[in-house]
């Protein structure tokens, strides 16, 4: 199943006007700036643009001291897109791997992906654009590119089976790889859209019934 990235316990910032950084390695403090970016872009005000000023101040750093870990807020969602990427795909290797059936890795694949949706709202915003709409523009090519590489994972099941097993599809793969990615993004638009209160895998049993005829 898939898991939440790894949350470390934040401390409230201290009260001075300029917080003092406690000491702690560059790597502890890159990932506690991730991890309150991640909680930030969860919560209410989550649609809301993303400031430095605001992310220094869930931290409990100057903005100056959050530039030490991160030369920019660009570089900072990239972090977290890179961090989402291998989580999630170290996941669906892993299904790959437990399962030898086409269907049933599709499936599971399916399943993988939207249950991290479920379990990381706000990460679910950067995959939608919702959270990168104010930012550099590189950062949507990079989301593009996370697509693309689960478009690939899919059309690499579908044409090994098809080697395989001689097996053909309704529509060749690239066609059906395109479709169940789609399917991927309708869900976490659905989900952020409702402000997460319709989950990406509610009701995924009987949706994918229907994506199993069109692979039979």
């Amino acid at each position: 199943m898939a898991e939440q990235l790894s949350i470390e316990s934040i401390e409230p910032a201290p009260e001075s006007n300029v917080p003092k950084i406690e000491k702690r390695s560059v790597k502890e403090r890159r990932q506690q700036v991730l991890t309150v970016l991640t909680h930030m872009l969860h919560s209410e005000r989550g649609m809301e643009r993303m400031t430095t000023a605001r992310l220094a101040q869930e931290v409990g750093v100057s903005e100056a001291a959050l530039y030490r870990y991160f030369p920019s807020k660009t570089k900072m969602f990239e972090a977290l897109i890179e961090n989402l990427e291998t989580n999630l795909f170290s996941r669906i290797n892993h299904s790959i791997k437990m399962e030898t059936n086409t269907l049933g890795r599709v499936h599971n694949i399916l399943q993988t992906v939207l249950d991290f949706a479920r379990k990381n709202p706000g990460l679910t915003r950067i995959l939608t654009g919702h959270a990168l709409m104010f930012e550099d523009a590189q950062l949507q090519a990079r989301v593009a590119q996370f697509f693309d590489r689960l478009e690939l994972q899919f059309v690499n099941i579908l044409q090994m089976s098809k080697l395989r097993e001689g097996k053909s599809f309704s529509a060749d793969e690239r066609s059906i790889a395109v479709f169940l990615v789609t399917f991927c993004e309708g869900q976490f638009m659905r989900y952020v859209r409702t402000n997460f209160r319709h989950t990406p895998n509610q009701g995924f049993e009987q949706q994918w019934r229907l994506i199993e005829a069109l692979l039979s």
